[in-house]
């Protein structure tokens, strides 16, 4: 192929790659901010229900669940029209969400009332309300769509739940006040964070037993301002993401042998990340400095910081 045409073709897969929009919760705003992939120009604001923390895209990326923790529902968001078109019931102060392989059903953590919801998307009714431990949190439905977990903050446990029947089928000890559930892509294993414990745990899905955990350590920074919480893992499962919160760090750890290899200044207090549709840039929410830093995953390196609005929390990038 000619130099000019393979010039073309990369500079067309380049933009093709960054033709992709970023979604933001602003939870003391009580607004989605909608970024351009490519400028990471605000493009719009979207006012939703009071408190918004999670934020799940449908399977045709055409609508956003927002978990709407203040206003007890969940909102959601036509990302054509870009307004709220359906208001949908999820428990008390739902604060985040896991959509199941299938599409249809939305797992909802309802901090308040220590109940995972289940919410038919087609009629928009509860179909099922599963009891688990104090203060439920994360969730992580695994690929097969067989089992949810769910991580209980003050229980400090995570609960495996069997999807068909609604059971709680295995409770594992993790660190103290668990945030946030990972799936590895072929489903033997997942991660939870612990952020006051300041770990990872690695669990099997064979046994449901702790494999192994990850610690953190930052010159400079004391222990207790060390708080895991969001985690992302690379497009090829080789690196996982972690938010360490008030530490403004995201760590960079190798999934093989479960050490830290890098760690990125990024904005105060952060929350979760998302990464793009091609893998190359990572997002972080800062929900104290209110903004969101860019990551370049090939260089490991902070290149932009881009305001979006008061608290941001969630971020989902809708190809």
């Amino acid at each position: 192929m000619p130099r000019l045409l393979i010039l073309a073709s990369l500079l067309l897969a380049a933009a093709a790659a960054r033709a992709e929009t970023i979604l933001v919760s602003n939870e003391k705003d009580n607004t989605i901010a909608v970024l351009d992939g490519e400028s990471l120009k605000l493009l719009r604001t979207i006012k939703v229900g009071e408190r918004p923390r999670g934020i799940v895209l449908s399977q045709d990326a055409r609508f956003l669940y927002v978990c709407a923790g203040d206003s007890d529902r969940i909102d959601v968001v036509d990302l054509q029209s870009w307004r709220v078109v359906r208001r949908l019931p999820s428990g008390s102060d739902p604060e985040k969400a896991a959509l199941h392989p299938d599409g249809k059903r939305l797992f909802v953590a309802n901090e308040d009332d220590n109940m995972v919801t289940v919410v038919d998307l087609t009629r928009g009714v509860v179909l099922q309300e599963i009891p688990v431990g104090v203060e439920p949190e994360g969730l992580g439905i695994s690929p097969d769509g067989r089992f949810v977990v769910n991580t209980s903050e003050t229980t400090n446990m995570a609960h495996v739940i069997e999807v068909e029947s609604g059971k709680i089928i295995a409770n594992v000890l993790v660190g103290a006040r668990p945030r946030f559930v990972l799936w590895e892509p072929d489903g033997k294993r997942f991660w939870v964070s612990s952020e006051i414990g300041g770990t990872l745990t690695l669990i099997g899905a064979d046994d449901w037993k702790v494999q192994g955990q990850v610690g953190f350590s930052i010159p400079g920074v004391p222990a207790e301002a060390i708080q895991p919480v969001g985690m992302v893992l690379s497009r090829d499962g080789s690196k996982l993401f972690v938010a360490l919160g008030p530490a403004n760090r995201v760590a960079v750890i190798d999934v093989a042998t479960r050490k830290v290899e890098k760690l990125l200044l990024v904005g105060q207090r952060v929350w979760n990340l998302a990464l793009s549709a091609d893998g190359e840039r990572l997002y972080t929410t800062n929900g104290v400095s209110n903004d969101l830093s860019v990551i370049d995953v090939s260089a490991m390196r902070v290149t932009r910081s881009v305001p979006v609005g008061q608290a941001p929390w969630g971020v989902v990038v809708k190809p």
